[in-house]
């Protein structure tokens, strides 16, 4: 029997716990990373309990009768453990996760599923549930990802701009001077999409602090400071290029491409290297120049998909 309860701080631990030694789970699970903006939504998690043993997490947020995957999270699902899990369990969870909805009040879900690179092992027992549980696929964003252990390597003209590149006196290193990249970040954003950065430099900082190993950034110098940067996210499998902001002279040397060209060799030891989405007003428009630059290194389509469920 599953017995579906909500998440309390009381089970900070046991859930950590739980992420840590899970198939699917990454170190944006931890509460560690999820709290860091608590204020922002109604945390809405559960946790799925088969005969008083813990068998799955759903990071959740709600607002008014829809429940959401983490909407404070790139990606969501389920949660669940190395052994002792497959589909039939994940119908049972559905189940009595659908009648946990009904009785709080809840008319519908929106659940992000994981994309498949995030996972060391196959985990996509969840969307075979979602078909039986009549879910509607309601948003697909296309990231592009490089198969590290087959990698297809830089076009003709990526390798003539990291030849340019490289012609410049420049150093590649990794930096903690966030606050030099969110100069560069915040400029960027503003100037090319009206926006700001998802996380304030103290965010950022705060995150750093708690997950040293997991965000690390890397950035381009040369005689007048640094240029370029990315902030990278690693979950240990997949190497996620989570921010990238160059300066105008950088744009014009292509050191941004020098860079991505270090990190990928970097990367070298994960399975993938995710560049991330390219697509605006939720999948509805994919920036092409954008794909570009990624498919000319290598990225290839992975998508990132949202389901629509009702709660009957």
């Amino acid at each position: 029997m599953i017995e579906i309860k909500r998440y309390s701080k009381a089970q900070e631990k046991e859930w950590n716990d739980f992420v840590a030694s899970s198939r699917n789970g990454t170190f944006l699970f931890n509460r560690g990373f999820m709290d860091y903006h608590a204020d922002r939504f109604d945390d809405a998690s559960v946790m799925a309990y088969r005969n008083g043993k813990l068998c799955a997490l759903l990071p959740a947020n709600r607002r008014e009768s829809t429940l959401y995957s983490h909407q404070g999270l790139t990606y969501g699902s389920w949660i669940v453990p190395i052994n002792h899990f497959d589909g039939a369990m994940m119908l049972e969870i559905w189940e009595a996760f659908m009648t946990y909805c009904k009785s709080e009040g809840i008319a519908t879900i929106i659940y992000k599923s994981i994309p498949h690179i995030y996972s060391p092992y196959p985990s996509e027992d969840d969307l075979y549930a979602l078909f039986r549980q009549g879910a509607v696929l309601k948003e697909v964003n296309l990231s592009s990802t490089i198969d590290l252990r087959n990698p297809l390597g830089f076009n003709m003209s990526k390798r003539q701009q990291l030849r340019k590149a490289h012609k410049c006196d420049i150093t590649i290193s990794e930096t903690d001077d966030y606050e030099r990249f969110w100069e560069i970040l915040s400029a960027c954003l503003a100037e090319r999409h009206d926006s700001k950065p998802v996380h304030s430099i103290d965010e950022i900082r705060l995150l750093v602090s708690r997950f040293p190993d997991n965000i690390k950034l890397y950035a381009v110098s040369d005689d007048e400071g640094m240029q370029a940067g990315v902030c990278m996210f690693d979950t240990g499998h997949v190497f996620h290029s989570q921010y990238t902001a160059t300066t105008a002279k950088a744009r014009k040397n292509y050191y941004l491409t020098a860079l991505y060209d270090y990190l990928i060799n970097l990367g070298a030891g994960h399975a993938y290297f995710d560049f991330g989405i390219s697509n605006e007003d939720h999948g509805a428009y994919l920036n092409e120049g954008l794909l570009n630059q990624k498919s000319s290194m290598g990225g290839q389509g992975v998508v990132y998909s949202i389901y629509e469920i009702k709660v009957k």
